[in-house]
C-alpha cells in the first residue's frame, strides 16, 4: 500500500480521521485494542508516537500488536531518530518548522534518513508547526509557538513547507490542549495552501471535529480522547460520524 496515495485519494471523497496512540501510555496489548476499536468505528489510519518515553522496544512491540489485530495503515509519528520501527507502513518525515532547536528542524532527520532508507519505510514529507498552547510537544520541541490569533503566520509556515516540496502540513495545538486549532486559522491555510492539511490537538467532541472539517481540515487527529474515554467506541463513533458528514 502506498500510504501517501491512500491519503491523497481518500481526502477527495471525505475528511479522514486518524487516531494517535502513544506506546508509553499503555501496554502493547492495550494499544492493539485501541487500534482495533479505531478500525471498528471507521477511522482511516493509526498514528503511533508520543512526545516522551518512546523506546525501540515499546514501539516495536506496540506496532507488531497493532498489525496483528487491524488492517488500518500504521503511520509512525516520530519524536527523534533513536526509535524507528521497521514494522510500520509509513513514517512522517517531518520538520518542526517553528522549533528553536535545529535538531527538530533538520538534525534528527539527517540522522534518521539512512536508517529509513535501509529499512525501506515509506516516507510522508510533512511540515509541522505547533500553535498555542503547545502543551508537552511544544515544550519538548522548543517551539516558538504560533499565536492562536496569528493565522497569517501559520499560512506563511505552510507556504514555506509547500515550496520546499512537502506534501502534508500539520497544525498542532498539543495533546491535551484545552482548545483545538482555531477555525479561522484552518480556513486561512485551506484558502492559501495547496497541501493536505492535518489538524490535531484538543479535539474531543464531535462538534469540534465537524467545525474543523468544515473549515477545510483534510485529516482530523485525536489522541487524548482515546486515553481518557471510558467508552471509546461510542465517543469515537460519534466524532467520526460528525466529520464524515461534512
Amino acid at each position: 500500500m502506498k500510504v501517501l496515495d491512500y491519503i491523497l485519494e481518500k481526502k477527495e471523497e471525505e475528511t479522514l480521521h486518524m487516531g494517535l496512540i502513544d506506546p508509553d501510555e499503555q501496554s502493547p496489548e492495550k494499544s492493539g485494542e485501541l487500534a482495533q476499536a479505531l478500525e471498528e468505528v471507521g477511522s482511516d489510519a493509526v498514528m503511533v508516537g508520543g512526545s516522551t518515553g518512546i523506546t525501540q522496544e515499546n514501539l516495536d512491540k506496540t506496532v507488531r500488536e497493532m498489525k496483528r489485530v487491524t488492517d488500518l495503515p500504521i503511520i509512525h509519528f516520530p519524536t527523534e531518530a533513536g526509535a524507528i520501527s521497521p514494522h510500520v507502513d509509513a513514517i512522517y518525515f517531518m520538520s518542526m518548522l517553528n522549533s528553536k532547536d535545529i535538531n527538530r528542524v533538520i538534525g534528527e532527520q539527517v540522522v534518521g534518513a539512512p536508517h529509513i532508507k535501509k529499512l525501506g519505510i515509506q516516507t510522508l514529507p510533512m511540515g509541522y508547526v505547533v500553535v498555542e498552547p503547545g502543551m508537552t510537544v511544544g515544550e519538548v520541541g522548543k517551539a516558538d509557538l504560533i499565536s492562536r490569533d496569528d493565522a497569517e503566520m501559520a499560512v506563511n509556515f505552510g507556504l514555506a513547507a509547500q515550496y520546499l516540496g512537502m506534501e502534508l502540513f500539520y497544525l498542532e495545538a498539543g495533546s491535551g490542549a484545552a482548545q483545538p486549532i482555531p477555525v479561522e486559522m484552518i480556513k486561512a491555510c485551506k484558502k492559501n495552501l495547496d497541501m493536505t492539511l492535518i489538524v490535531g490537538g484538543g479535539i474531543r467532541k464531535p462538534e469540534q471535529a465537524k467545525k474543523r472539517a468544515e473549515a477545510g481540515a483534510d485529516v482530523i487527529v485525536t489522541g487524548t480522547v482515546l486515553e481518557e474515554s471510558s467508552n471509546i467506541d461510542l465517543k469515537l463513533e460519534k466524532l467520526i460520524r460528525a466529520l464524515k458528514e461534512v
